[in-house]
């Protein structure tokens, strides 16, 4: 049997401030936006090529926002991806070599941390 994770929920105070964040920053594809009522509404957003997304929203967590910490996006060129980001403002940490790993952290608006990773090959 596989397991596939393949949707993370990430808890943000304005939905639409962080959408814009993921899409016009970081990159990422909308997916999905549907609003069921005032308190249910769901965005499913996709870093490229990634086959895991993201879910922001009302209603979907009850964790506060930006207490997600350590996401990783795996990436082939960690200088390339992390000029990409500063290229779009978003404001990300100097590249570090952790053991011939490489990493980059930012955070989207309400402080979620994600982590670029360059794995050695």
């Amino acid at each position: 049997m596989d397991w596939k994770l393949e949707l993370v929920p990430i808890p943000v105070s304005d939905v639409d401030r962080a959408k814009t964040f993921y899409t016009e920053k970081a990159g990422f594809n909308a997916d999905h936006d549907h609003r069921a009522s005032d308190e249910f509404r769901v965005v499913q957003l996709t870093p490229p090529g990634s086959a895991c997304s993201i879910a922001i929203g009302i209603g979907i967590v009850d964790t506060p926002s930006g207490s997600v910490q350590g996401l990783h996006l795996v990436v082939p060129d960690i200088n390339a991806a992390r000029a990409e980001l500063a290229d779009h403002g978003v404001e990300v940490g100097e590249v570090q070599d952790l053991g011939g790993v490489l990493y980059a952290s930012f955070s989207d608006p309400d402080g979620n941390g994600w982590t670029l990773q360059q794995l050695p090959y």
